[in-house]
């Protein structure tokens, strides 16, 4: 795990200064920030813990996907760890200069995997868990094979590649009725993949074939609440969490050797067809790194 201390601001100013329009996703996407970001609300001192990659953690492995919130949240506690929350995300992805993208302030899709043209599923092979299909959908890579797609804090492949889950901080207002939000976003063209914004309309029970999550705990070795904020708040025990996500915390421990197991030969299936080399632009078919390729053909003017 990667310790990351310092102080996450609450709101940020991080101003666009180039963007074109994701119709896909409905979205405005920005090519390029101003330099610096700039805090125009209270900071908070945070000091945690995360995983360097998605779940299970494991350089070269393929990012697990297909788990609910409350099945992630499990599989964290099996570990002794937690979800992580939305803001210990979007700290851990910006780090300490508040960055949008986790490289710098200009998107690449060659950096961070992204802008694959949209795959369309058959939901219900998605929804029985269909083998076949889940790999026909899958355009992620491997995980710590982006060498430039890591945060200041060292943290590896936030956004782009899977989504990913985390807890939400959001007590009141529209974007209070889920316990979750999913963050960073996919791997399809037309997505932001910023570490800033998250999507609070998703349930508790959503789970996608590109949406994975990564697990965070507390530093110093002081353990780890694995419910929830919203659930603490609540006053939840975590029993009532395993029972609805049709998994307990023991059943997750007995689970996941094999499931690692699984993930690692996945992802070195997926390094071979790639020749074992890192992942770049050339190697996401069709990705061709749509950021260079937009701004060669589609010069936008500055916006001072």
């Amino acid at each position: 795990m990667k310790l990351v201390d310092g102080d996450y601001c609450e709101k940020a100013n991080q101003q666009c200064q180039q963007s074109w329009w994701g119709e896909s996703n409905k979205k405005k996407i920005c090519e390029r920030f101003r330099e610096p970001t700039t805090c125009t609300a209270g900071k908070l001192h945070k000091r945690f813990c995360i995983d360097e990659y998605e779940y299970p953690n494991i350089k070269g492995a393929r990012p697990e996907v297909m788990n609910n919130f409350f099945q992630a949240q499990v599989k964290c506690a099996a570990l002794g760890k937690r979800i992580c929350t939305e803001s210990e995300w979007t700290m851990a992805c910006e780090g300490p200069h508040m960055k949008p993208y986790p490289y710098g302030y200009e998107r690449d899709s060659a950096v961070c995997n992204g802008d694959h043209t949209y795959n369309f599923p058959d939901m219900h092979k998605v929804a029985a868990r269909d083998p076949e299909e889940l790999e026909r959908l899958w355009l992620g890579v491997p995980s710590g094979t982006q060498p430039q797609c890591i945060s200041d804090y060292g943290v590896a492949d936030m956004p782009g590649n899977a989504d990913e889950l985390a807890s939400s901080e959001q007590f009141s207002g529209w974007a209070d009725k889920y316990d979750n939000v999913t963050t960073g976003g996919p791997w399809f063209e037309g997505v932001r993949n910023q570490c800033r914004p998250k999507i609070y309309t998703h349930n508790e029970g959503f789970y996608y074939y590109y949406l994975s999550f990564r697990c965070c705990a507390e530093a110093d070795g002081k353990p780890s609440d694995p419910r929830a904020p919203k659930q603490i708040r609540r006053g939840w025990l975590f029993e009532r969490v395993e029972r609805i996500a049709q998994l307990s915390v023991k059943q997750a421990k007995r689970q996941q050797p094999a499931d690692f197991e699984r993930a690692r030969q996945k992802g070195a299936e997926q390094m071979k067809k790639l020749g074992g080399k890192p992942a770049d632009a050339a190697s996401w078919e069709p990705n061709k790194g749509k950021s260079a390729r937009w701004e060669k053909e589609h010069p936008l003017p500055n916006k001072e």
